[in-house]
């Protein structure tokens, strides 16, 4: 028989790796030490260095039929400052940044969940003006006394 050949298939996995290749490519710049950790300033004897919280997430997808293919892909990058570390005459400290703004909702939670709590506990704890209230239901009187009439 003759030198048949077999058509080459296609990697069904190349276009996914080519994606994700150029998405590294394109956000593995943006995640080194340099992003966390900023240049430092110095002032007299003090030199301080901004330290950050670094977020970086990407995501590719494939997909398609026999007629028609596609791809993307994305990513973010999140840099919040966090401190800084203040260093004076051979001692380095951390020093956190204090953000209000994200406190607030923690101390809503707080107040609404114990609000909840005392609500719930107060229904659990028998007294005195409800127990008169049930003998007044009981008897027929709002005030919680015996007619004479009856």
């Amino acid at each position: 028989m003759g030198d048949e050949r077999q058509p080459q298939r296609e990697d069904p996995l190349a276009g996914r790796r080519a994606l994700a290749e150029r998405l590294a490519e394109k956000f593995g710049g943006a995640g080194n030490v340099k992003v966390a950790f900023g240049d430092p300033v110095e002032r007299g004897e003090t030199t301080v260095i901004p330290v950050a919280k670094v977020r970086l997430g990407f995501g590719a997808g494939q997909g398609g039929d026999e007629t028609s293919r596609g791809s993307g892909g994305g990513g973010g990058l999140q840099v919040t400052p966090v401190g800084y570390i203040e260093m004076t005459n051979g001692s380095a400290s951390y020093r956190p940044i204090r953000d209000l703004a994200a406190i607030v909702p923690v101390i809503v939670a707080s107040g609404f969940a114990s609000l909840l709590l005392l609500t719930g506990v107060s229904r659990l704890i028998p007294s005195r003006s409800r127990g008169r209230n049930r003998a007044a239901d009981e008897h027929g009187d709002d005030r919680g006394v015996k007619s004479p009439a009856a």
